[in-house]
């Protein structure tokens, strides 16, 4: 399955996506193994290079044009762990009070250009979902790095991209007691 992947400016990524049918259809559950598929290919330096593509860390359904609340998450964590999933019609049941950025920024598949400043998001979730990798709901607690992509994909379900949390008036203005990563 070949996957385009939608910019910011089309109208469609400001949709909010809707929930899924479970049981998942084969097609929802192919969707879900081609962006993993595409995630995992993004990040082959030598792929990505070849098919003109950049490395991604995550994808929600809504960037392939589909309004489904589904998305991947796919990066190394160590030499030998990584963090994947593919998760239907997540939902966040806890997030803390403390907040935490990337010092960098952050980007995303969708967006081309550049965003500077600080992305304000909780430093630790609880979020519940159907996971197709484990084929079973699963309740995942993250903190710090796991917690931002969680929450930047989450936020393409609303129609949101990370940008829209950044204050343009101090945009590198960490928050009180915020967690730089």
């Amino acid at each position: 399955m070949k996957l385009k992947i939608f910019k910011d400016s089309n109208p469609i990524m400001r949709q909010k996506s809707l929930p899924v049918e479970m049981p998942l259809s084969q097609e929802d559950k192919d969707t879900l193994f081609a962006m993993l598929d595409y995630l995992k290919k993004s990040q082959d330096d030598d792929y990505a290079k070849k098919h003109n593509i950049r490395a991604g860390v995550g994808m929600a359904a809504i960037q392939i044009g589909l309004l489904k609340r589904m998305f991947v998450i796919y990066y190394p964590k160590s030499e030998t762990e990584y963090v994947q999933y593919a998760l239907v019609n997540p939902q966040i049941i806890e997030e803390s009070i403390k907040k935490c950025a990337l010092e960098g920024g952050e980007g995303c598949l969708s967006v081309d250009n550049e965003h500077q400043g600080l992305v304000h998001r909780h430093f630790k979730i609880v979020m519940k979902a159907y996971d197709l990798l484990q084929e079973k709901d699963i309740v995942i607690t993250a903190r710090g790095y796991d917690a931002i992509v969680l929450q930047h994909e989450y936020d393409h379900l609303d129609g949101k991209f990370f940008y829209d949390r950044i204050d343009n008036n101090n945009p590198n203005k960490p928050l009180f007691n915020e967690e730089i990563i």
